[in-house]
């Protein structure tokens, strides 16, 4: 069919993979370097185009009996084929083939700044010397390492993300993507980074407090949804610590993108007493498919097919041990007793909590038919405290409640204040409490944001009609039909 398309109407055709196939002959052109294939952006073969004037006019994708004879004008196209068949992926679509390719045509669309290392110059330390690292090493940005970071979103690269605190920076993809490449993450955590940057640039989470409060708090970042364990997150054992990839890596590059490109470094901004090593990154995915109430996301609104990221101001974790209560009632007065001391047992309502609750501790409450209201309804009645144990100056200590509050019982936080989310390993009788910020208007609230890879490319179906090349190739121009 081909054979017989290149005499009756030019068609020249171009073979990704074997300079032998379709045929040796003067119509069929080797392209295995992918050099026509690229400049003309092919994602499936086959694909037909139709040149005029050595522009493309018009293109199909697949093979589509109909749709080729109406672009060659030729009938009776493969009688023996069926009349449709999709086609499959073009080589340049390989892993890792399109940077490849991008950066051999010199396609990569990047515009940040080149910073020249001198041939005697250490990778690592001259990126200590020059201030971009958070005090840990960092991966070299270089240039093929950011186009391949690039590839994991389909966002422009220089889509404006956020407008980046405490410099108030416009903050593009492609900056995201070079911290993230320092950081350490795969292309594939690009679209969480994203996100949770987006959550954390917002007036309501308040990134430019959060960095200039002495107290030793950063984004908490926890992940909801499928994308957790496509990506390799880890919710189970150490799922607050070390040892994982994505979740080490998507806390450090948000942090990284606040130091690089918002310029929030310590002693300058960053004017934490202590600070925290959560301050480094501090990522994590909730145990969904082990947990029998509704996930945090769901919580928030979302659905869980979604894959969200939610950013809540907190300090490190802390221990919570009870190892003895077998009953669901006695294990809930224990947590609360412990959250009644999250930042300070004479704090009440002005600051949020985060309960990270363990699989074994969950199982208390699975066994005792607690769902996840019964739960928070019966932890919020021992969660109140009585002002006068509070007040400034009881006990002996100055700290605490104006003499206003005398006689009241309050609640320890606020409503929708405590954060709950299931994680951790099989096992260990404990939980871990997490202390938040100050909140509300002066402060930081809790923020989500979906996770979504951007916005998809037209289908080849909904291509205009006259469509650009991305440079001329060094070969040729494509006679008026090309498959």
């Amino acid at each position: 069919m081909l054979a017989d398309l290149s005499e009756r109407a030019g068609l020249t055709a171009y073979t990704q993979d074997d300079a032998t196939f379709p045929a040796v002959a003067d119509w069929v052109v080797d392209d295995t370097d992918l050099a026509i294939s690229w400049h003309l952006d092919l994602e499936a073969v086959p694909t037909l185009l139709r040149i005029e004037a050595g522009r493309e006019v018009e293109r199909t994708t697949g093979w589509d009996r109909d749709r080729w004879e109406q672009l060659t004008g030729v009938v009776d196209l493969g009688p023996d084929l069926p009349a449709f068949k999709p086609g499959g992926g073009a080589r340049t679509g390989d892993p890792g083939r399109s940077a490849e390719l991008r950066l051999r045509f010199n396609d990569t669309g990047l515009a940040a700044r080149r910073g020249e290392l001198g041939s005697g110059e250490d990778d690592a330390e001259a990126l200590f010397d020059r201030g971009w690292t958070d005090g840990l090493p960092v991966v070299p940005p270089t240039e093929a390492r950011v186009v391949r970071m690039l590839e994991g979103t389909t966002r422009a690269a220089d889509e404006v993300v956020a407008v980046m605190p405490p410099a108030l920076v416009e903050c593009t993809v492609e900056k995201v993507a070079v911290n993230a490449v320092m950081a350490g993450c795969l292309p594939e955590y690009l679209p969480v980074v994203l996100a949770a940057l987006e959550a954390v640039c917002t007036d309501e989470f308040n990134m430019h407090g959060i960095l200039a409060t002495t107290m030793g708090v950063g984004p908490v970042l926890v992940v909801n949804g499928p994308v957790s364990s496509r990506i390799g997150m880890n919710s189970g054992v150490n799922a607050l610590g070390q040892g994982n990839r994505a979740n080490a890596t998507i806390g450090r590059a948000v942090q990284l993108v606040v130091r690089n490109v918002g310029g929030g470094a310590p002693g300058g901004i960053d004017r934490a007493t202590h600070g925290s090593m959560a301050k480094l990154g501090f990522c994590f995915a909730e145990d969904e498919a082990g947990s029998p109430w509704p996930t945090l996301s769901e919580d928030r609104g979302f659905d869980r097919s979604q894959d969200v990221v939610t950013a809540f101001c907190g300090e490190a974790p802390r221990i919570l041990v009870d190892q003895k209560s077998r009953s669901a009632d006695s294990l809930v007065r224990a947590l609360a007793e412990g959250l009644r001391a999250s930042v300070s047992p004479r704090v009440v309502m002005g600051m949020d909590g985060m309960l990270v609750l363990s699989p074994e501790h969950m199982s208390r409450f699975r066994d005792a038919g607690w769902d996840r209201n019964r739960f928070m309804s019966e932890l919020a009645g021992h969660l109140t405290v009585e002002a006068d144990e509070i007040l400034a100056g009881a006990g002996g200590i100055e700290e605490g409640l104006p003499e206003g509050f005398a006689g009241a019982t309050l609640p320890k936080f606020r409503p929708g204040g405590l954060l709950v989310v299931h994680a951790g390993g099989p096992a260990g009788l404990f939980s871990a409490i997490v202390g938040g910020w100050v909140n509300g208007p002066m402060g930081s609230e809790p923020t989500s944001r979906e996770i979504t890879p951007g916005v998809s490319r037209p289908s080849s179906g909904s291509r205009p009609p006259a469509r650009p090349h991305r440079s001329e190739p060094a070969a040729p121009a494509p006679p008026p039909w090309s498959v």
